[in-house]
């Protein structure tokens, strides 16, 4: 080789190499690999069962767990695979396990439905509550089991050698037990889903059903932007709820005085869809118009997006409400309540226990989730049927990282700025990534881990990281054939291409 050639092939060589020191690690690969690796302390080895949460230092975990944390482990699995995090062999060795577990667990025969709580280690339905020696009436959730079943659709999709444990335990699942056709809404629309059942008889509100040898829960869930939705997605792609379902629950309750007391007035429209008339109601808070949720929080309104392409496929609906919703939520953190940091979502609370966290004006409930601990109120009123109240005073703001990780798809630079500030400037980070939570005024830290939680951190990081791993291995066409028309054919009162500078940077205004 001449020696001219051969000085530049090493100085290329030399350049190259100064150029991948130099260039940072990807931040969302180290907050993934270190969330991964909460979520197997977390688990049992045997069983391959999740606990539902674990002390800061990765010692201590609780002795119960659920559906939806089991759903959550093994759908980050999936995308700890696709990360590089680990091989394809262990996570499919990891989730083998698991299914091969939920293979031998109690359930509910009739509807294929699970139990809310089992020991992850004896695999036994939970009857006392291991904190307070409680007794607990064995209960079947339907959204529980939604994301219990979302998580076997992934596994089906993306690890063809466990698609037919993940199919047998899918094919008995029956989310027409959950439905009922003749639940009314205050909007006058008929056919919801319940919350769930109990197969012995319950304390407080049920409604028995002796025929299917259940208790019924008193409520429907009734509000389209919440969590609950994926169980009716997946009940009407299997052919068990009829498609006018997804139209049956409400944008916003009516605009009347009858119901002033929800959290404003809304404004908007009425079209009909599948023969049922929908108000197409929406909120308006600081300037950004949206579809609230019940709490105004994130989980409500995006967890479902991490499997359901919701914004593609409903371009005039969730394509629109999305964004708005993760801008809105910036806007109060950083503008309104001006903590200096946004994410708001249910999580632990920093000072003991578990708290619904918020936005308030985001939600449909006047007394919904706050923001804060001391739980400032706001209170726009209800045009000429109640008076607003006094302005909102906030205190002591909690954020949650996952609510932050969740809005990545439509702010992923505010996020990872606020995700940066967050284990800057707190004692916010341990060898699980991000704890559950933070009080950012007095800077006091939920130092634990919950399951849920980081497995909405690890979906949320695989989505982004790895082209919607989670999104293209749930989807299937009989799915997409069956949703995707009645996402695509709703407009919401939600203005196309309304100004969300919030999206493009987090500095306050």
């Amino acid at each position: 080789m001449p020696r001219r050639l051969l000085v530049s092939l090493v100085s290329s060589i030399l350049v190259l190499s100064l150029l991948t020191a130099a260039a940072p690690a990807d931040p969302l690969r180290t907050y993934a690999r270190d969330t991964w690796h909460s979520l197997v302390a977390m688990t049992d080895p045997a069983t391959g069962l999740v606990a539902d949460n674990i002390s800061g230092d990765l010692s201590v975990k609780s002795t119960y767990t659920s559906p939806t944390n089991i759903g959550g482990y093994m759908w980050s699995a999936v995308a700890a695979r696709s990360l590089g995090i680990i091989s394809s062999q262990e996570a499919t060795a990891r989730v083998s396990r698991t299914l091969d577990t939920l293979l031998t667990l109690k359930h509910h025969e009739k509807s294929g439905m699970f139990y809310n709580w089992y020991d992850p280690h004896t695999r036994a339905v939970v009857t006392t509550w291991p904190d307070d020696g409680s007794t607990v009436t064995p209960f079947l959730s339907s959204v529980d089991n939604g994301w219990l079943a979302a998580s076997l659709h992934v596994v089906a999709g993306a690890l063809p050698s466990l698609r037919t444990k993940a199919s047998k335990i899918l094919s008995g699942m029956d989310f027409g037990f959950y439905y009922n056709p003749d639940a009314v809404t205050p909007a006058g629309t008929h056919g919801l889903i319940r919350g769930g059942f109990w197969d012995t008889a319950p304390p407080g509100c049920s409604v028995a059903d002796p025929a299917r040898a259940v208790w019924f829960t008193c409520n429907h869930y009734d509000i389209t932007v919440t969590e609950p939705r994926i169980a009716t997605y997946l009940g009407i792609a299997a052919g068990q709820i009829p498609p006018s379902a997804y139209f049956s629950t409400m944008r916003t309750l009516p605009d009347t005085c009858d119901y002033s007391w929800q959290e404003m007035e809304p404004q908007g429209f009425t079209a009909t869809h599948l023969g049922v008339p929908v108000y197409e109601g929406s909120y308006r808070y600081r300037g950004i118009t949206f579809v609230p949720s019940w709490g105004g929080d994130m989980f409500e309104a995006l967890m479902p997006d991490l499997f359901v392409p919701e914004t593609s496929w409903g371009p005039n609906s969730w394509g629109r409400n999305h964004p708005a919703t993760v801008a809105a939520q910036i806007e109060h953190g950083l503008n309104d309540a001006k903590y200096g940091y946004w994410g708001f979502s249910p999580a632990s609370n920093p000072f003991g226990g578990y708290s619904a966290w918020g936005v308030d004006a985001m939600g449909m409930d006047t007394d919904g989730y706050p923001s804060d601990v001391q739980g400032g109120k706001y209170d726009a009123g209800f045009g000429a049927c109640r008076a607003a109240g006094p302005p909102a005073v906030y205190g002591d703001g909690v954020v949650t990282p996952h609510a932050a990780f969740l809005a990545l798809p439509y702010a992923r630079q505010p996020a990872l700025q606020d995700l940066s500030k967050i284990k800057s400037n707190f004692d916010a980070y341990g060898p699980g990534g991000f704890y559950d939570a933070v009080a950012v005024r007095s800077g006091t830290v939920a130092k634990r881990y919950l399951s849920l939680d980081q497995s909405m951190i690890m979906g949320a990081v695989g989505n982004v990281l790895a082209h919607d791993v989670l999104r293209r291995a749930f989807v299937t066409p009989q799915f997409e054939h069956a949703i995707r028309p009645l996402l695509a054919q709703e407009t919401f009162n939600v203005p196309a291409g309304q100004r969300l500078p919030q999206l493009r940077g987090t500095a306050g205004r």
